[in-house]
């Protein structure tokens, strides 16, 4: 894929699931990979991964519900490369309750990460890729963003916030500053993030769905090689991507 070739990539998020796939794709097709997440020895771990299969990556430990480390991570990619060509905006949680239930602290905890951490991702890079007059933003949203399902009012609504701001942004940006914008939304997926709902019945419900339908995180990869292998002047501003078995 040439246009992937030589590209500087920030990944959120990049500890396990899609952002680790993807950080694999993208370095296995001669990108240079910046990885951050929470959990900083498995990160150094895909780092290493990555070196011994001749690809070039770093990473920095990074909680994206705040401004400061996000930024910490992007400041890494312009020390080490001087530019920042995609980011992609990986890291959220998903636990999931019926509003009745009242888990308040899951859902601050849920717009922190889903929401301000996106957007705290596009304050880090917008200033640069303004200055570079070209860029690409990649958002994980979800199909949770399209479809609401009983138990996912607040998740889904943190993810059709994030269409939103993908969309303002496309306008904003796009025709001015030659910025791209990608929305993947995954369907059922083979991930570590059923493991951040606390709710029993509905974690159970979850997994057994990904048990049967779930598709892999390298399936995702996949997407979002493919938005980020078009031609420059090409924008593939929205993939959803369920396995061919599930219905909502």
């Amino acid at each position: 894929m040439e246009n992937i070739q030589g590209k500087v990539i920030v990944i959120t998020g990049a500890s396990s699931g899609i952002g680790e796939a993807t950080a694999k794709k993208m370095a296995g097709e001669g990108a240079k990979v910046v990885l951050g997440a929470r959990r900083l020895e498995r990160l150094e771990e895909l780092v290493s991964y990555i070196h011994k299969n001749g690809g070039e990556a770093v990473c920095k430990e990074t909680d994206v519900t705040s401004a400061q480390e996000v930024k910490a991570l992007v400041d890494t990619a312009i020390e080490k490369y001087q530019r920042v060509d995609v980011l992609f905006n990986n890291a959220g949680l998903m636990p999931l309750s019926c509003l009745r239930d009242l888990k308040i602290n899951e859902w601050e905890r849920m717009i922190d990460v889903n929401i301000k951490g996106v957007l705290y991702g596009i304050a880090a890079v917008l200033p640069i890729m303004r200055e570079q007059k070209s860029g690409h933003i990649i958002n994980t949203d979800s199909v949770a963003g399209h479809v609401v399902s009983p138990g996912g009012a607040v998740y889904s609504g943190t993810k059709f916030a994030v269409r939103a701001i993908a969309e303002g942004l496309r306008k904003e940006e796009s025709p001015e500053s030659l910025i791209r914008v990608t929305n993947i939304s995954p369907g059922a997926v083979l991930t570590e993030l059923p493991n951040t709902i606390t709710d029993s019945e509905l974690k159970k419900h979850i997994m057994d769905k990904e048990k049967y339908h779930g598709i892999t995180a390298e399936d995702i990869a996949n997407a979002v090689a493919y938005a980020v292998s078009q031609p420059d002047n090409v924008a593939i501003n929205e993939i959803l991507v369920r396995p061919t078995t599930q219905m909502n």
